[in-house]
């Protein structure tokens, strides 16, 4: 109830514009929606597991019900599972699982499950052609991420939040979404029209990457099904796709028997499963169903005997060769996968099985950390798609000497294999799950309902249960007996324990490595090797020193929004802070200082992304990483370092109780950092390993090159290459960072539950101790981005990728700053018309794209350098044809307006964004983050929502004539090597991009001109 009365606050200052500027179209009513809730009543759910049966989740188990579920098993089959939920507020989420994924499809069927998840959003018995991604906007959804869907190789899953909800888009949501599963069009035309979208999808993942992806499923899923069944299917089995294949598919595995849906959300839980039994209730499969496959179990080759080093013999070994990829090595000790009973005792199991795992993981870390012959090495196990039960060991060498590094990890896992570990081991990982498991309990009144969802659709894929946080919590604390040293160690020796052990090994080498020798390296025995054990000892805050003395309130006052106030220091560092329990027991806090990509030139910017990894790992004052990680230890304390375009950030989401402890080690960081060389060379060395990876792709070299194209070659955003890195020294990180730390003001920001006055006191003896800061120079603090004048040809770079692949980017420059930020949340709401319309051209009419994105960049914190940004992977003849489609859309947006429908498909959405986001404390610390310097940023946060849901068709024009016509964009091709850039677009590629004005929009554009 909190929580709400906090939300109903909050909510309330930024509606307060909405009173006198609600635009007509926001005010229409949907008549028609409202005529299906009032023509409809929702019926009382008859098929409810109440009283003593055991809900359908939960047979063969004696995991404690979570009673806050309720749920169902209907006569056709299909099960649904129904829960309240109000985080946020007003939100429905419902996910429709159906069990079959590309594990079952027939040979010639290949890719049909997830052709099929992509047909439902194209046709179906409410919705016309084309017209869902529509349907769900208007409904206030944003399409990708409150509509999606997945297919795996074991299910297909649909995924709607729906915001904002009542009854009548509840009853619209649901009668939509009937008519996607139940009556989808499978037409030869709508088949031909989804075909190219999932090609160009399957194009884009192509590659180096894609190319070891499918030798490692084939190499340890050999001889079982998994390894011939990729989700995206073969360009064969979809080229060859017609409606009747497609329909036999649908008949077979669409079934209510194979449904499961879930739903949680803002509404009463019997309201919910009502609507489930009424618009599911009725559904009948059609034709025989489907009988499903024997997915197999991994076996070891026939006649193959186990080493008497290894537990299980070696089978299937696969090498790949890929030039511009870094040394990886995996290898996995495979077994059959099983159903099991989902008990308490099979729980505490995987439990113990955890804490072995996180045993030698942090063993492989402080050998990596200690100059090991690996980059980074760990253990998991996994349950693989219903396939196998297997624990995997993956490594990269940091040499060609990828035995040695093999060896070294080995011996490693063999020391956790021949002893036990010690009892402060146990204990130091038992205590970090602990403070999860305890965190989940405190956070169990804000868990998003459509996480709750999401968890539960995936406790049925794995055929397993869900339980409440208190339960978790509760089992794990009960099995305190169990871990000990004897029982973590047979735990740890059945997960190396299995049926056969399959390996693949990356090289950029051609020869590095053949079977034979990979065989011989992976069942060669080794030294156990102790030393990578950690020794007890115990760091307490209380012992570290003070960062220096407490510093002076001199101004303590309300900002003037909700209960937060503005603290300023004597030694200039001031803080906003908001104590409240909107959160419970959850505290964010940023830290913002210095100058940001500003603060680097020609000279030090390779060290800026270096600090990115390296800074944190650096340590402080006494404490160095392991020592960070051990004083951490039962303690929620994070510390993200990042560079945003003017100023550094920490940032750390923490508990009440460990607030002050996180305040400390932040300021500390600044005001007494430690410099260990050893995370500058590992971060260096990552960074030698990764560059050429860059180059297998588009979306390589976009990530790569964009931004530093974008900014006229500014050698700040530039990705460091190998040269480049070779002058890095861990001295000359130092003298780069070790300024940076000390310069420009100091902004605390602690939103959450937390004791107001002892945090106070505790900023005081740690941000306000600080000394005071240096400032930063005016030349520094007037630096800005530059736009590449390039007289409108494109720039062209090339990737060494498939031949197939290309990407085109066309960026347009724009402002920045807070003075006009109306402008730029206005201009937020042009960016995604032109998004909509891109989206239309290039995928639904063309099929040339799988995922064009149109976005904008506007710099708060600088007085320009912003820039939006339209970019598309596409196939390379297409390139012109996307420059093509972005020049018209631009010039249409600037002659004719935008409908009031496309309009509202965006304004509804993004209303509906800051509604929920604006219930959390995440939304306000990120809009009111540099007020303490910029009081404009108060002032302008109260018209936020109005200025994203609000606009006119006028303004876009203007502002559409001011970017897009005004300025001239820089145009990026990246196609494959040896290619040249194509001169015209395919002749059938030619994209209707803009919906025909209505008379009304027409005079508007008259007056516009006059």
């Amino acid at each position: 109830m909190k929580v709400l009365v906090r939300a109903s606050a909050a909510l309330s200052l930024l509606f307060a514009p909405l009173a006198f500027a609600a635009p007509s179209f926001a005010q229409e009513a949907a008549p028609a929606e409202a005529a299906v809730a009032k023509e409809i009543a929702i019926p009382a759910p008859t098929a409810i597991q109440t009283g003593d049966e055991t809900p359908w989740l939960y047979e063969g188990s004696n995991v404690p019900v979570d009673r806050e579920w309720l749920f169902g098993a209907m006569d056709n089959g299909l099960r649904y599972a129904v829960r309240r939920n109000g985080v946020p507020p007003g939100q429905v989420s419902i996910r429709v699982r159906i069990d079959a994924g590309s594990l079952h499809e027939r040979d010639d069927e290949q890719g049909f499950a997830h052709l099929l998840e992509h047909l439902l959003f194209r046709e179906s018995k409410y919705l016309g052609q084309a017209e869902a991604i529509a349907a769900w906007q208007r409904l206030g959804a944003t399409f990708g991420s409150d509509a999606n869907a997945e297919t795996s190789p074991t299910h297909t899953a649909y995924r709607l939040d729906i915001p904002n909800i009542d009854q009548a888009k509840l009853v619209e949501s649901f009668r939509l979404l009937s008519g996607m599963i139940r009556e989808p069009v499978l037409s030869e035309e709508n088949v031909a029209a989804e075909r190219p979208i999932v090609l160009a999808e399957k194009r884009e993942r192509g590659g180096a990457g894609q190319r070891v992806a499918d030798l490692t499923r084939r190499t340890f899923f050999a001889g079982q099904r998994l390894a011939t069944r990729n989700p995206i299917g073969t360009v064969a089995t979809l080229e060859a796709a017609d409606a009747q294949g497609v329909q036999g598919f649908y008949n077979r595995w669409y079934r209510p028997e194979n449904t499961v849906i879930v739903v949680a959300g803002d509404a009463e839980p019997e309201v919910l499963a009502g609507l489930v039994e009424q618009w599911f209730g009725d559904w009948q499969g059609k034709g025989e169903a489907g009988t499903p496959p024997d997915f197999g179990d991994p076996a070891a080759p026939e006649g193959a005997k186990a080493s008497p080093v290894l537990s299980a013999p070696i089978g299937d070994l696969g090498i790949a060769t890929e030039p511009d990829l870094p040394r990886n090595l995996t290898y996995a000790v495979m077994r059959p996968w099983r159903k099991v009973d989902d008990t308490i005792v099979y729980n505490e199991g995987l439990l113990l099985d955890a804490v072995a795992q996180a045993i030698i993981n942090r063993r492989l870390e402080a050998r990596a950390r200690a100059g090991g012959s690996f980059l980074y090495a760990a253990v998991r196990q996994e349950d693989i798609s219903r396939s196998t039960d297997a624990t995997f060991v993956s490594l990269a060498p940091l040499t060609d000497d990828w035995q040695a590094a093999l060896a070294e990890v080995r011996a490693v896992i063999a020391d956790a294999l021949a002893s036990p570990p010690t009892q402060e081991e146990i204990d130091r990982e038992a205590a970090e799950f602990d403070v999860v498991f305890a965190n989940q309990v405190e956070q169990r009144s804000v868990q998003a309902g459509s996480e709750l969802a999401d968890n539960l659709v995936n406790a049925v894929d794995i055929r397993e249960t869900v339980a409440a946080p208190e339960v978790v919590l509760e089992v794990f604390r009960g099995m305190k007996d169990r871990l000990n040293p004897a029982e973590v160690l047979e735990r740890t020796r059945g997960l190396f324990e299995g049926s056969v052990i399959r390996s693949v090994y990356v090289t950029p080498e051609l020869g590095e490595a053949d079977e034979g020798r990979f065989k011989l390296a992976l069942s060669s025995e080794v030294e156990v090797d102790g030393s990578a054990r950690l020794a007890a000892q115990t760091i307490e805050f209380g012992d570290l020193p003070p960062v220096g003395e407490p510093g002076t309130i001199v101004s303590r006052v309300p900002l003037g929004v909700l209960e937060i106030e503005r603290i300023d220091f004597d030694n200039g560092v001031k803080a906003l802070i908001w104590a409240n329990d909107a959160e419970p027991g959850r505290v964010t806090v940023r830290v913002r200082f210095g100058a940001g990509y500003r603060a680097f030139d020609e000279e030090s910017a390779v060290y800026a992304p270096l600090g990115e990894v390296a800074l944190v790992g650096s340590g402080l004052g006494e404490l160095g990483q392991e020592e960070l990680d051990r004083i951490s230890t039962g303690r929620k304390i994070g510390f993200e370092f990042g560079i945003d375009d003017a100023v550094f950030t920490f940032t750390a989401q923490t508990r009440s109780e460990d607030v002050a402890d996180q305040l400390y080690l932040f300021a500390a960081k600044l005001g007494m950092p430690r410099w260990d060389p050893d995370p500058v060379k590992r971060a260096k060395a990552a960074a030698e390993l990764a560059y050429n990876t860059f180059a297998t792709s588009p979306g390589g070299i976009l990530a790569r090159d964009l931004e530093y194209i974008q900014t006229d070659m500014d050698p700040r955003f530039a990705t460091p290459d190998p040269e480049a890195l070779e002058s890095v020294t861990p001295e000359g990180f130092r003298k780069v960072w070790e300024p940076l730390l000390a310069q420009g003001p100091v902004e605390v920001l602690v939103f959450g539950q937390f004791d107001k006055e002892a945090i106070v006191e505790k900023l005081r003896r740690t941000f306000g101790a600080l000394p005071e800061r240096e400032p930063i120079a005016p030349e520094i603090a007037a630096r800005v981005p530059d736009f590449p004048v390039t007289g409108g040809e494109p720039v062209v770079r090339f990737h060494r990728g498939d031949e197939n692949q290309a990407a085109a980017v066309v960026t347009w420059p724009s402002a920045g700053g807070t003075a006009r930020i109306r402008e730029a949340r206005q201009l937020e709401i042009l960016t995604q018309v032109f998004n909509n319309r891109l989206m239309d051209a290039l995928r639904e009419q063309a099929g040339a794209s799988y995922s064009p994105q149109v976005f904008s960049k506007w710099p708060e914190d600088l007085s320009s350098g912003g820039r939006i940004t339209a970019l598309a992977q596409l196939e390379p003849e297409f390139v012109p044809f996307f420059f093509a489609a972005a020049d018209k859309i631009a010039d249409d947006l600037a002659t004719n307006p935008p409908t009031e429908d496309e309009l509202e498909r965006v304004t509804a959405p993004l209303a509906e964004r800051i509604r929920r986001a604006s219930t959390g404390n995440q939304f306000w610390l990120y809009n009111l983050e540099g007020a303490t310097t910029d009081p404009a940023r108060v002032r302008f946060l109260r018209s936020l929502l109005a200025d994203y849901s609000q606009t006119t068709p006028e303004i876009m024009l203007l502002l559409a004539d001011r970017y897009f016509v005004q300025k001239t964009p820089l145009k990026l091709a990246i196609i494959p090597e040896g290619q040249d850039l194509a001169e015209t677009p395919p002749a059938s590629a030619i994209p209707d991009v803009a919906p025909t004005p209505t008379a009304a929009q027409r005079e508007r554009v008259q007056v516009i001109g006059r």
